[in-house]
């Protein structure tokens, strides 16, 4: 965007202040991809030994980038030493070009870090279909590589930005065992959100010691209930990734497996952190005005009971009229019947900030429709389905749809 954006009315109060990670540095550089004067490349150094996991996009059109990172965890079993990611160009849909400027781009860090290629993680995000040239990222690693240190997060989440308006960050800690351990996550991402496997951009860090298999394990599950039940406009990007690493700088415990209650504490910190980033989302989508749930229970099964919250948080027209403080319940009966999963008219009840307003296939004799319209006006906005059929269920989250939308991608490339 050549104009900057004003910050979401939803963005968070109070930022969060990350502390460090043992075994974690961070440092950003000026490379000019789309902008001069802005940071627009991050390097996250970690130490020996870390334990990395990935989910990664599931577009048949994805970039470069996504690519190499899912195969170098493959080939170096779940072990990464940096992470550097771009942002002003996706480097996507870039031919052989595109997979050069990664090697290119890997080798260079590989480098001057000493380290394994295999060990280098990469990710992208900007303009679709744009050549990246690796020279202007690779030389300024060296410069980047000066200024690395502990508690560059907040500069790191901006400089990853690119049509957000401001920057995501999250942090909690938990125990395992005797031993304190400390998660911080960062994320970029405002516009093409309807993930399939995982968000824009994600980068969350912990001194833990956790093994690969078990990262791997509680990143798919957590990742179903938090990025994956996101939507901002139904697009899902071609450079989605979460990356989660374990420095096991901690020293604790090691977990035998994902399900050990050593990890309790531990999966529900980190549950907290997807939850948070993947909620500063959507409260930073495109023209955001309103934060709605959409909590539907009572499906057959809760992949149904997904279909159905997806289909409601897809649709432009809930989404405009929600915009537009119309409670045009119509419109979420519409989005539950073609939404693919199985639905009985009427069983159905619909409520809207906690009134029911829709039972027994038809609307709800003389309910008052004012303190809807009040609770459709505000914020934040709850949407509540229950299907009566069974025990499925599933909450998605979502943002109206504005004019500011139109305007924001309209130029987007500008």
């Amino acid at each position: 965007m050549s104009k900057s954006l004003p910050i979401s009315p939803l963005a968070p109060t109070q930022p969060q202040t990350l502390p460090p990670i043992r075994g974690v540095r961070l440092a950003v550089g000026q490379a000019g991809i789309k902008h001069q004067n802005r940071n627009d490349v991050l390097l996250i150094e970690l130490a020996p030994g870390t334990a990395a996991a990935g989910v990664f996009t599931r577009s048949l059109t994805r970039a470069a980038p996504v690519d190499w990172c899912e195969e170098a965890l493959l080939h170096s079993r779940g072990q990464a030493r940096a992470i550097i990611v771009n942002s002003g160009n996706a480097n996507a849909f870039t031919g052989q070009a595109g997979i050069q400027t990664v090697r290119d781009t890997v080798v260079g860090a590989a480098k001057v870090m000493g380290v394994h290629t295999r060990e280098v993680l990469m990710a992208s995000t900007g303009v679709i279909g744009q050549p990246l040239d690796a020279n202007k990222i690779t030389t300024q690693l060296p410069n980047i590589i000066q200024n690395l240190d502990e508690n560059s997060w907040a500069e790191a989440a901006r400089a990853i930005m690119t049509t957000d308006t401001f920057a995501k960050l999250s942090t909690r800690q938990a125990m395992i065992a005797d031993e304190t351990v400390t998660i911080n996550g960062i994320a970029k991402g405002s516009g093409m959100i309807a993930p399939d496997m995982a968000t824009m951009l994600g980068f969350i860090c912990t001194d833990a010691a956790v093994p690969p298999t078990i990262l791997k394990k509680l990143l798919n599950e957590i990742n179903e209930i938090s990025f994956n039940a996101i939507t901002v406009d139904g697009d899902t990007s071609t450079n989605d990734c979460i990356i989660l690493a374990a420095t096991g700088a901690a020293q604790n415990r090691v977990p035998k497996n994902a399900n050990d209650p050593l990890l309790r504490d531990f999966q529900r910190a980190l549950t907290e952190i997807m939850l948070d980033l993947a909620h500063q989302v959507v409260r930073d989508g495109e023209g955001a005005q309103k934060f709605i749930a959409i909590r539907v229970t009572g499906a057959r099964n809760q992949a149904e009971a997904k279909k159905i919250a997806m289909a409601i948080g897809n649709s432009p027209l809930i989404k405009t009229a929600i915009a537009g403080g119309d409670a045009n319940w119509g419109r979420i009966v519409m989005a539950i019947g073609k939404s693919g999963a199985y639905a009985e008219r009427d069983r159905l009840k619909i409520s809207i900030g906690g009134t029911l307003i829709a039972a027994n296939g038809m609307a709800v004799m003389g309910y008052d429709e004012a303190p809807v319209t009040q609770h459709i006006n505000g914020r934040e906005i709850d949407i509540a389905v229950d299907l009566s059929l069974g025990r499925g269920a599933f909450t998605a989250w979502t943002c109206d749809l504005t004019h500011g939308y139109i305007a924001i991608n309209a130029d987007y490339r500008s």
